[in-house]
C-alpha cells in the first residue's frame, strides 16, 4: 500500500539506519582508538544479523510470496550477488585525482601513524575510508559529492533490504507505530542494519581520528557514508509495492546481495584485523558472529 505517509516512514528508517553509523564514531569521545578484538566482536555481530535476517526473514518471506518454483527468488539472489561485485569493481577503479581506491598514505603520514590506528576494515572498504577521510579532511565539495555516489552503489544492497521488508506497511498482521502498522520483518530488518551499521561507523573513523579530525566531525562523515541507504530503502519499497508479481524477486535480491557482502567482505575484513590475535581472531569473530544469529532468532517465532 503505496501512502505518502508510508513513503516518509519508509524514508526515516532508512535514514535511522545511517544516522546508526554515527555510533561508530561515539567511542572515540572517550578513548584513542578501539582494539583489534573488539573490532572483530562487532564486524562478526554485524555478520550473524545479517545472515540471520536474511535466511530467517528475506528468503523465508521469498519462499510465502512465491508460487510453485522459487524462480523469481533465486533470480532475486543472483541480482543481488552481481550487484555487489559489480560494486567491488566500480570502487576498486576509482581514481581521484591520482588518490585510487587503494589508500597510498604519505611519507609523514606513515611516520606519524601507529600500525593500529592506521587498519580499518580492509580491501574495498578500505579504499573507500580513505577517501571519505581525504575529502573530510581537506573539504573538497566535489571529491565529496563524487564519493557520495561511490557509497550510493556500495550502499544500495542494505537500503533495498530494508525497503523491500516494508513491502507490506499497512496491512494487518504487524505493528502499530505511530499510527502506521508495520511488518514485523521490517522492524527486526532496521534494528538489523542500524546494528550492522556501527562498525561500519568505526571503520570510517579510525582513519579521520589519526588525521587528528574531531570528534563531531567523526560522527558526520560516518553518517555520510551511509546517507544513501534511505534512498536505497524508498526505491525498493516503491518497485515491491507497484510490481507486487516481483516481490519474491525482491526479497532474493536482498538476502542475495546482503548474504555475499557478509562472505566476501565482513568475513575476511573480521580475520584480517585479528590475524595478530589468538587463534588469529577466529573465537572473536565466532563469538560476535553466534550472538548476531541470536540476537535475530525472534525473526523464528512471527
Amino acid at each position: 500500500m503505496v501512502t505518502l505517509g508510508s513513503v516518509a516512514f519508509v524514508f526515516l528508517a532508512g535514514l535511522a539506519t545511517a544516522l546508526a553509523t554515527g555510533l561508530g564514531a561515539v567511542p572515540f569521545f572517550f578513548v584513542e582508538e578501539i582494539g583489534d578484538r573488539w573490532n572483530v566482536v562487532l564486524w562478526g555481530l554485524a555478520s550473524g544479523i545479517m545472515l540471520a535476517a536474511s535466511g530467517f526473514g528475506l528468503v523465508v518471506e521469498g519462499l510465502n510470496a512465491s508460487t510453485g518454483l522459487p524462480v523469481l527468488l533465486v533470480a532475486g539472489v543472483a541480482a543481488g550477488v552481481a550487484l555487489v561485485v559489480a560494486a567491488d569493481a566500480v570502487i576498486e577503479r576509482v581514481d581521484l585525482d591520482g588518490l585510487s581506491a587503494t589508500p597510498q598514505p604519505s611519507e609523514a603520514d606513515a611516520t606519524n601513524r601507529e600500525p593500529a590506528q592506521t587498519r580499518t576494515d580492509g580491501g574495498e572498504a578500505e579504499g573507500e575510508t580513505q577517501l571519505i577521510s581525504t575529502a573530510v579532511t581537506e573539504g573538497d565539495l566535489r571529491k565529496l559529492l563524487l564519493i557520495f555516489g561511490i557509497l550510493t552503489i556500495h550502499s544500495f544492497p542494505e537500503g533495498v533490504a530494508v525497503g523491500v521488508s516494508f513491502a507490506d506497511v499497512g496491512l494487518d498482521g504487524g505493528l502499530s507505530l505511530f499510527g502506521v502498522t508495520v511488518p514485523l520483518l521490517a522492524v527486526f530488518m532496521t534494528v538489523a542494519i542500524s546494528i550492522h551499521n556501527v562498525p561500519e561507523g568505526v571503520a570510517v573513523s579510525i582513519p579521520l581520528r589519526s588525521m587528528g579530525v574531531d570528534n563531531w566531525r567523526l560522527v558526520a562523515a560516518a553518517v555520510f557514508s551511509s546517507l544513501p541507504q534511505p534512498v536505497g530503502a524508498v526505491v525498493a519499497f516503491l518497485f515491491v509495492s507497484w510490481a507486487r508479481a516481483f516481490l519474491p524477486f525482491g526479497f532474493g535480491f536482498a538476502a542475495g546481495a546482503m548474504v555475499f557482502l557478509v562472505v566476501s567482505e565482513f568475513l575476511p575484513e573480521a580475520l584480517e584485523l585479528g590475524e595478530n590475535l589468538d587463534d588469529g581472531g577466529y573465537r572473536e569473530l565466532a563469538g560476535g558472529t553466534v550472538a548476531g544469529v541470536l540476537l535475530m532468532l525472534p525473526l523464528l517465532l512471527f
